[in-house]
């Protein structure tokens, strides 16, 4: 049995890497012109509003980090990787994607679980095709706001075609990582 590290990749991370300063770059640059066009009071009441939003949403992405830590040490090893580890096949590819589609939260949660599991054995394939399911596929999204606003018939068409392309896009990186290994 392989034994588990729990390394969720968190560790080998720079807390400030491009990606940050990228995003930093852009909300100076946002601030900067919300300022400059609309003035100072709505430069203040935007920043204000959107601080208070990241504290609500601290805890939450909090509980997401600790989860994505916790599931490798929780899950059975042997039975991730049978179910959706590398060697998994399509089956694999589609349990990931229901999986997915099924998972109640938003990003702060979602995300971390991805990460959790593929610590604990899925492979990068079976990752793609969870978040892919979860964003094409969500089944809270999908019942509760887009049956509420659209015709059905536009949902279900939507749906129907949505239903392959978690699974296509976790072959493909399968298909691909396996290019890459050998």
């Amino acid at each position: 049995m392989q034994e588990k590290t729990g390394d969720s990749g968190a560790a080998g991370r720079k807390l400030i890497d491009g990606s940050f300063l990228f995003v930093l770059a852009l909300a100076i640059a946002s601030g900067l012109g919300v300022l400059w066009l609309k003035g100072a009071e709505r430069f203040w009441d935007i920043l204000g509003r959107d601080l208070g939003f990241a504290l609500m949403l601290m805890p939450k992405i909090a509980a997401g980090v600790l989860i994505a830590s916790a599931l490798p040490f929780l899950l059975p090893h042997d039975k991730v990787l049978r179910f959706v580890g590398p060697e998994s096949g399509t089956r694999g590819l589609i349990i990931a994607a229901l999986a997915g589609s099924v998972f109640p939260g938003g990003p702060s949660v979602t995300y971390p679980l991805t990460i959790g599991l593929m610590a604990a054995g899925a492979d990068l394939g079976a990752g793609v095709a969870l978040v892919s399911g979860w964003v094409l596929l969500g089944l809270n999204r999908t019942v509760i706001w887009e049956l509420s606003f659209l015709p059905p018939e536009f949902v279900l068409l939507r749906v129907l075609l949505s239903l392959p392309a978690p699974i296509l896009f976790g072959w493909a990186v399968r298909h691909a990582m396996r290019r890459v290994i050998a």
